[in-house]
């Protein structure tokens, strides 16, 4: 596969290049150059097979001529030993749960798959002194990053994230480790920590010091992993009236994922992207400018993201022509009323118990059905215990917490904190 650069002053590079490097050095984000649309039956062809399968049939395609097999087939079932689980809320409408990993949220699979490319990389290249992962969470990536990388010889994990604007499980997941993981609360926003990252990587300075990656979506070693679940919930849908995917959307990641499958020919007619009331990418799909703000907390802080920095991403997969993007792609946003409103709503009806992510998932597929005759799939993202502190007093009823999440509960923090400047991060790496 060669990867090339959203800004285009970068040289392509083979995707283990890309994933070493997380972001092109003229600053923009990798890509694949090519999706090649894959024709029809090659999609029949996965209908009925295990998500192992879908997933290792798509990354063939993909990066067969960078990894052998075997060495595929061993990733990908080490990676992602945990399913995907599709619930058919009704007929036309269905939940695909994605938090079925150790950490319990859809941060799992791009994680523990990019560990696996990271090793192997690694492996190849000894010698080179600690390879440093810096990664800016607004809640479940921190967890799944620290997790999926907890005691890897030869590499040490940062992660960043905004003091006071996590829930308490997501923040006991990364802060209770120790080892090789070291949590870092910023005095500020999930912004400030995804802009000090972004200029740590750009700081050559640093760079001949600390011998830096990244396991954001910035890293595109993260979001080839996520098309997985997009083949194969699309290949296992009916396809009578076509399928609309909802993606409850942050920082736009999960969305690009999504995109880059339905580019290769996955059968997805269409994506609605539901966000939060930080709405950036609703209003440039309403006026056709960028215009980032100052992100706001709201019940769904995974997806409190001011300046989504894989709105780039998704504008290259366009080549900037917002017509045909606003063909495939509808976004509005959603208030924390709303977003209670849902969480009764699946409650009542279905008695099925979500988390205030899925919850905007949801309305975006039940907008999606309302215009149109249409089958529907919205993500679970997360499970519904990581945040029981807002579900519970809506529901009025406990949300049973697995064992694991009440374990970290228990374990002592240990944090740094440092203010949102690039000197005190450089100081501290």
């Amino acid at each position: 596969m060669n990867c090339v650069s959203t800004r285009g002053h970068a040289p392509a590079v083979s995707f283990k290049q890309a994933v070493r490097a997380g972001l092109a050095p003229d600053g923009g984000l990798y890509v694949p150059a090519v999706l090649e649309r894959r024709p029809g039956t090659f999609w029949s062809a996965l209908r009925g097979k295990t998500f192992h399968d879908v997933a290792i049939a798509v990354l063939s395609e993909l990066a067969g001529d960078e990894f052998d097999a075997a060495t595929l087939t061993n990733l990908i079932r080490e990676a992602l030993s945990f399913p995907v689980r599709i619930v058919e809320l009704e007929k036309g409408l269905g939940v695909v749960e994605l938090f079925h990993g150790p950490t319990f949220a859809f941060k799992d699979f791009g994680a523990r798959t990019l560990a696996r490319f990271l090793a192997l990389g690694e492996q190849a290249s000894p010698g080179h002194g600690d390879l440093t992962i810096l990664v800016a969470t607004s809640g479940d990536t921190g967890s799944a990053v620290a997790h999926a990388f907890h005691g890897v010889a030869g590499i040490r994990v940062v992660v960043m994230y905004p003091e006071g604007q996590v829930s308490a499980i997501q923040e006991a997941q990364f802060t209770t480790l120790g080892g090789n993981v070291k949590a870092v609360a910023v005095q500020g926003t999930f912004d400030d920590c995804q802009r000090l990252a972004k200029e740590a990587f750009a700081d050559s300075a640093l760079q001949a010091r600390v011998r830096l990656t990244s396991a954001n979506s910035i890293s595109l070693g993260r979001l080839i992993p996520q098309m997985f679940y997009y083949a194969y919930a699309a290949v296992n849908a009916s396809q009578d009236s076509g399928l609309t995917i909802s993606v409850p959307s942050g920082n736009f990641g999960n969305l690009v994922a999504g995109v880059m499958a339905w580019k290769m020919g996955a059968p997805i007619t269409a994506f609605t992207a539901p966000t939060t009331i930080n709405d950036t990418v609703p209003r440039y799909f309403e006026t056709g400018r960028v215009e980032p703000r100052r992100s706001v907390p709201t019940l769904a802080n995974a997806m409190d993201v001011g300046h989504p920095s894989n709105l780039e991403r998704l504008q290259w997969l366009f080549n900037g022509d917002l017509d045909a993007a606003r063909r495939l792609i509808t976004s509005r946003r959603h208030t924390d009323d709303e977003v209670r409103e849902a969480i009764v709503e699946l409650h009542k009806q279905y008695q099925y118990v979500a988390d205030p992510h899925t919850a905007i998932g949801y309305l975006g597929a039940r907008q999606a059905r309302a215009g149109h005759p249409t089958g529907a799939l919205f993500l679970a993202t997360a499970h519904p215990a990581k945040f029981r502190e807002v579900v519970e007093p809506i529901i009025g009823t406990a949300v049973a917490v697995p064992e694991p999440l009440a374990a970290t509960l228990e374990r002592q923090k240990v944090v740094e904190r440092i203010q949102p400047a690039l000197g005190e991060l450089s100081k501290l790496l």
